[in-house]
């Protein structure tokens, strides 16, 4: 029988870091930049992604000042752009930028390790963080610099605090940020301990992703307070969770929309086990709820009740399928028409009893389940934080 078909790249989106790009200030750039920075933030305003109180930050900030020359863009792999009118192109799109592939190294497969946000992502995250004069924000995942000099922008340098684990991204970033006439503080280190020393903070915001949001977080986050960050599970690709920080020492909030982010560094996936050819075997499909299977939703539900189990989704030749396995040798491809499996799981036929299970519960959205982290350690709740799912 065929072996099992590979699940698309790229479900999980790669963002940016950088430096100021040399030679892109000269000849006429200098108005291409001041006319695509306006177009940008004039289509974000439009569309409602970028409030009033974001806009003079994003104007006193333009994207382009801390992407640096050597970009690449996120396709099937990542594709190199060089010449100025692409590289111009692809900065002011909303779409991530690569900036950095195999953690710098020369002699790697060019795999993306380090990016730009989308601006559309990065003005939803800023306004979901709810901030206001005077606060003191802590950022995990410095990148290129960007994001901590628009919360600079808009809260002043002294009460922003920025953490990159990469330290020749963190340099990068403290010397494009020092350029632009900023001056938050840029430090070293491992984003999932925080930064111990500039706590306590009323905001946290992350932008990388990660399976458990560290407790070190609400422990450096004065009552009140506000977490934002990506998660990421097996069976789903990312979403963005807000948490408040009460006085007990839990943090607990509702997940607010799907967010695909780079994993932080000490938790990139390991080789999964290949699945076995040899054990395959055809099926009819049955039931094919595919609208209500790609749901953030659903995602939620599955990621608790199926540990360990990966879906992609995709119709990478015209036609909807869905790809499943468990990273021990179990995978399942399945279209309209049939299912191919292989391993010892019958891993669609466990799918759609966990999809039975989630419409008996009455199908459940995304903004329905939350999350509570406390000392001992993260739970996902539904609809009610005294509703334990996992």
């Amino acid at each position: 029988m065929d072996a099992p078909a590979a699940a698309p790249a790229g479900r999980h989106a790669a963002p940016p870091d950088g430096t100021p790009p040399r030679g892109r200030s000269e000849g006429p750039w200098p108005r291409t930049g001041d006319r695509v920075t306006a177009a940008l933030l004039e289509a974000l305003a439009a569309s409602g992604e970028l409030p009033d109180a974001w806009r003079p930050a994003f104007d006193a900030v333009p994207r382009h000042h801390f992407i640096p020359g050597e970009i690449w863009e996120q396709r099937a792999t990542c594709v190199p752009v060089t010449t100025d009118p692409a590289w111009w192109d692809l900065v002011y799109r909303d779409v991530p930028i690569v900036t950095q592939v195999d953690d710098g190294r020369s002699d790697g497969p060019a795999t993306a390790t380090s990016s730009n946000s989308m601006p559309t992502m990065v003005a939803r995250m800023l306004t979901a963080l709810e901030v206001a004069d005077g606060q003191r924000v802590l950022e995990i995942g410095t990148g290129s610099g960007w994001n901590a000099e628009l919360l600079a922008a808009r809260l002043g340098s002294g009460n922003v605090t920025t953490v990159e684990v990469d330290p020749v991204l963190a340099e990068k970033a403290a010397k494009v940020i020092k350029e632009a006439g900023y001056s938050p503080d840029v430090v070293w280190g491992d984003g999932a301990r925080g930064w111990e020393s500039g706590a306590p903070y009323n905001r946290i915001i992350a932008t990388c992703s990660m399976r458990r949001v560290p407790y070190a977080w609400v422990r450096q986050t004065a009552p009140g307070g506000r977490i934002l960050a990506p998660l990421a599970g097996d069976f789903w690709s990312g979403a963005l969770v807000r948490l408040d920080v009460g006085g007990d020492g839990v943090a607990s909030g509702r997940f607010v929309e799907g967010a695909r982010f780079m994993p932080m560094r000490s938790e990139r996936p390991g080789p999964d086990l290949p699945a076995d050819s040899g054990t395959g075997r055809r099926g009819r499909t049955g039931a094919f709820p595919a609208d209500s299977m790609a749901g953030l939703g659903f995602a939620l539900y599955a990621g608790v009740k199926l540990p360990g189990v990966v879906m992609a989704d995709g119709a990478p030749d015209g036609r909807y399928q869905i790809w499943l396995h468990d990273r021990k040798g179990s995978a399942a491809t399945v279209t309209q028409e049939e299912v191919r499996s292989y391993g010892p799981r019958q891993l669609w036929e466990e799918v759609t009893a966990v999809h039975e299970a989630y419409v008996n519960d009455g199908g459940p959205d995304s903004g329905d389940f939350g999350l509570a982290v406390s000392p001992g350690g993260q739970r996902l709740w539904l609809r009610s934080p005294d509703a334990r799912l996992d």
